[in-house]
């Protein structure tokens, strides 16, 4: 007897909510081991840059697992404060001026370190404006609206030559924000928004299950709220 189609019905659909349900319980956690992986590599090897003398097994004189990384992160912390102590006097601004004159004239280099300077200057620096708004556009037909990211509204060349005020924005895919598409967008076709840059990355990468709270006023009060019942408690 054939077996019947409305009776492994149900069992696949368990099924499927059980591998769906697993799948959602692991991505996560699976994604964070590999990050906290990847950079305790990469703390580890700052910590073989170490002369050998200073190495945490000589120090100590056995081998603790995870000082490495700790080492290693206490290292690249003391090195980017170092860095931008001497970088906030005239001094080392010199320096650095001077680094960034040899570098600019050294064939290839030249290309990779002034792209990479422009695009760290700009979202970094507090004068920089990338990635301050959160816009949406009409992407990628004009019946559908995408979360966008105004990148720029000063495009040179292409502000002069296009026939309408034109502002670059980026599109991020979903649910990896780390790619995404460059388009140049009428100013006018824009729609601002209220929520923040960090708001607008966890609507992204949850693929707008975490949606963030609006009226803002009233979001805020309620924060407000539950900060005073955990005083009080």
């Amino acid at each position: 007897m054939a077996d019947d189609p409305v009776i492994k019905r149900p069992h696949k659909s368990i099924i499927r909510r059980y591998l769906i349900t697993g799948l959602l319980a692991w991505v996560p956690l699976g994604v964070t081991i590999f990050v906290i992986t990847f950079f305790g590599k990469y703390l580890s090897g700052v910590v073989n840059l170490l002369p050998d003398r200073w190495q945490p097994y000589h120090l100590i004189g056995y081998h603790i697992p995870g000082l490495s990384t700790v080492i290693g992160l206490i290292v690249v912390l003391v090195i980017l404060f170092v860095t931008g102590f001497i970088a906030s006097n005239f001094f080392g601004r010199y320096l650095l001026g001077l680094g960034d004159d040899l570098l600019e004239h050294i064939p290839l280099v030249r290309s990779i370190y002034s792209t990479v300077k422009q695009i760290s200057d700009t979202m970094f620096s507090n004068k920089g404006k990338a990635f301050r708004k959160v816009v949406l556009i009409r992407y990628p037909h004009k019946d559908t609206w995408s979360l966008a990211f105004q990148t720029s509204d000063a495009l040179g060349e292409v502000s002069i030559k296009a026939p309408r005020q034109l502002i670059s924005v980026f599109i991020p895919t979903t649910p990896n924000p780390t790619s995404g598409f460059l388009i140049l967008v009428p100013q006018e076709d824009v729609i601002e928004l209220e929520m923040s840059v960090d708001e607008a990355f966890k609507m992204i990468v949850s693929l707008g299950v975490i949606v963030p709270p609006y009226p803002r006023v009233t979001a805020m009060k309620t924060d407000a709220a539950i900060a005073r019942d955990k005083s009080s408690a």
